[in-house]
């Protein structure tokens, strides 16, 4: 069986002409799938594209990141729902017809609301205006949370600085916790006990690779093998022994290598599954 990179960035690997090359690179390093993770309109529309010209190696989610929310969030996040157009809704509790049919109408249609969050650390320094840049991310990731809620979708969330609120608006928000996603874990046992406690799951990138993240491998623990999934958050976060370079999907076969030794299995183990476990969670 093929790993999963569940989540990474390939719009500069398309607009470089780099694709085909990271593609053949990730086949050959046992890749069957991997998920590119939308943050801004030009990337939703991209990878709905590759998606359709690479059905069943890409696919793709849509989503407002917060380092990109700032006033105009509103006009931004209403042009979401039209990626899943005519698709059903999976919440058992809407059966409303789809209204917004703006945008896309056509599949493939995304796996996946995302990734939406809140982040801290690139906020402005001045005060006021890291107050009201905070807000509309605030505001943003609710409106993310209500749809992803409506159409009973799975959450990829942004965490970084702000994940007790994070937490507090998924509450909230009504999701089904099963379908949310912390992707990039980077906090550790105590936080990773929060989101089981809850039914969701944190993902992991080259981080836990890392000399200096052990925080993050007794999160991984915690979590145990039952709802692990990894990822490259390609280009960011290349994995040892790669570390400081950029990244790319194919690089994810060095996170699976080291979380079988993490887990003391095989390579072949831990990619049956992650696998598995992605193609659950994201309904593949």
């Amino acid at each position: 069986m093929g790993l999963i990179d569940t989540h990474t960035h390939l719009d500069g690997f398309a607009r470089r002409g780099e694709l085909p090359d990271v593609l053949a690179r990730a086949r050959a390093a046992g890749l069957e799938a991997m998920i590119a993770v939308g943050t801004v309109p030009d990337d939703w529309a991209l990878y709905q594209d590759l998606a359709r010209e690479h059905p069943g190696l890409i696919h793709y989610t849509a989503g407002l990141h917060p380092c990109s929310v700032d006033a105009g969030w509103e006009g931004v996040v209403a042009q979401l729902e039209g990626y899943w157009g005519g698709a059903p809704c999976r919440s058992a509790e809407s059966d409303a017809p789809n209204e917004n049919t703006a945008g896309p109408a056509v599949p493939p249609y995304p796996v996946a609301v995302g990734e939406i969050g809140l982040d801290r650390f690139h906020l402005p320094k001045e005060a006021a205006e890291a107050a009201r840049v905070f807000a509309w991310q605030r505001a943003a990731f609710a409106a993310g949370l209500e749809l992803a809620q409506r159409r009973g979708v799975p959450v990829v969330v942004h965490s970084r600085g702000a994940f007790r609120e994070c937490v507090e608006m998924i509450d909230a928000s009504g999701v089904d916790w099963t379908k949310v996603v912390f992707h990039c874990f980077s906090e550790g046992a105590d936080e990773m006990n929060t989101l089981l406690t809850r039914g969701g799951r944190g993902s992991f990138t080259g981080i836990i690779t890392y000399k200096n993240a052990d925080a993050v491998r007794a999160a991984a623990r915690v979590q145990g093998l039952a709802r692990l999934m990894i990822e490259t958050d390609a280009p960011y976060l290349a994995p040892v022994p790669h570390r400081g370079k950029p990244n790319e999907p194919a690089w994810v076969r060095h996170t699976a290598e080291f979380c079988a030794a993490l887990f003391g299995m095989t390579s072949d183990e831990v990619a049956a599954v992650t696998t598995k476990n992605a193609k659950a969670f994201f309904e593949l």
